[in-house]
């Protein structure tokens, strides 16, 4: 690890709280780096919704509003409910008042959030900040990242989205999400479909019922419903009839059915910055037919248990699902290959080493 135990202040994205069961990949992967930097010596103090692990021996400043809907039916991942925001935004920046008073005592800011708020005050705070960039170019975080790129250092979570922002003059280097390898373990397989994820329009559940229909094999979905209606129209009336909704899931269990099964599907239907999932589904063996868009061509790499059909086609993605579970979904030679090249290339082991480098040439270039 790097030379000495550093004091890293994480800034989570302002939505959901960092716990199990995961509210979605950019959660889980707040909660794994949190745990990783801990486990490796380091003093972590996790700003992040009420409810979060990891906040008992966190400053209160430390700890925002959570979302609440007035009726949850209205609930969805891209609005706010009335008067959230103005709660918010002034509860983040009591946090980030609190570095710049406590500079002396934190080595750095990990931010993570996808309010522009951390980086329209990095240069102020008087303590380094590296921030990842997990989204699109959303127009106030490239005004926010334009304006402070010789501040802090920023990373993509793959070429593709780096591609993305570059296009609108933003320079980041890339460093993809890692996984667990302890917690996605190598399972049996079996003959069963699997989805899993945000329910929201955007990740295309829906065509996963539909590809699952045409194989004849049922099709199991978990995760947390971030569009109430979407799921009311498009999932709901299809459950029973070889699909089940088994709900969110923490992550032990959560392996357990996607190591338990034959093929993953994986459906977005936007440009999707990564594609976590993908590299889950992997390590526990399971093969994955997904949809050839955004980072998910670069999460699948060469490996030989990914197929990648045109985005949107339900039939390419069952046949490609059909094939896949047939062939490697209970084969284990077949199985252990495809984990082990899935950990060499996102084992969060890997990843630690790595991630300590940044934050040191991120302080060094601070005080340089």
């Amino acid at each position: 690890m790097s030379a000495r135990p550093r004091t890293i202040a994480v800034i989570a994205p302002l939505r959901h709280p960092i716990r199990e069961p995961h509210a979605g990949g950019l959660e889980a992967m707040v909660w794994d780096r949190v745990r990783m930097l801990r486990a490796r010596g380091h003093r972590v103090l996790l700003c992040a919704v009420e409810g979060s692990e990891f906040q008992q021996d966190g400053p209160p400043e430390f700890r925002l509003p959570a979302v609440v809907w007035p009726d949850e039916r209205d609930a969805t991942d891209s609005t706010y409910p009335p008067g959230h925001l103005e709660r918010a935004i002034p509860a983040l920046e009591a946090a980030l008042d609190f570095i710049r008073r406590h500079a002396d005592t934190i080595d750095l800011v990990d931010n993570h959030s996808l309010h522009p708020q951390p980086l329209t005050r990095a240069e102020r705070l008087g303590v380094p900040m590296v921030t990842t960039l997990h989204t699109p170019p959303l127009p106030r975080l490239v005004a926010a990242a334009r304006a402070t790129e010789h501040h802090g250092r920023l990373f993509a979570v793959s070429a593709f989205t780096a591609a993305e922002w570059q296009a609108h003059g933003v320079e980041a280097q890339v460093m993809p999400n890692a996984i667990d390898a302890g917690r996605w373990r190598l399972g049996p397989g079996g003959h069963d479909l699997v989805w899993f994820g945000r329910i929201v329009p955007e990740k295309g559940v829906h065509l996963a019922v539909r590809a699952a229909r045409l194989t004849g094999r049922t099709l199991r979905i978990a995760g947390r419903i971030g569009d109430v209606a979407y799921f009311q129209e498009h999932v709901r009336p299809y459950l029973g009839a070889g699909v089940d909704y088994l709900g969110p899931l923490a992550q032990p269990a959560l392996a357990d059915l996607v190591g338990g099964s034959g093929c993953a599907l994986v459906t977005p239907l936007w440009q999707e910055p990564f594609g976590l999932v993908v590299a889950e589904a992997l390590a526990t063996g399971t093969p994955v037919a997904a949809f050839d868009t955004g980072g998910i061509g670069e999460v699948a790499g060469a490996a030989r248990a990914v197929r990648l059909v045109p985005m949107g086609d339900a039939e390419a993605l069952a046949a490609a699902a059909e094939q896949l579970a047939g062939d490697r979904g209970r084969d284990l030679r077949h199985r252990l290959r495809t984990r082990t090249e899935a950990l060499a290339r996102f084992s969060l082991d890997h990843r630690a080493t790595e991630l300590e480098t940044v934050f040191d040439m991120a302080g060094a270039d601070a005080w340089a």
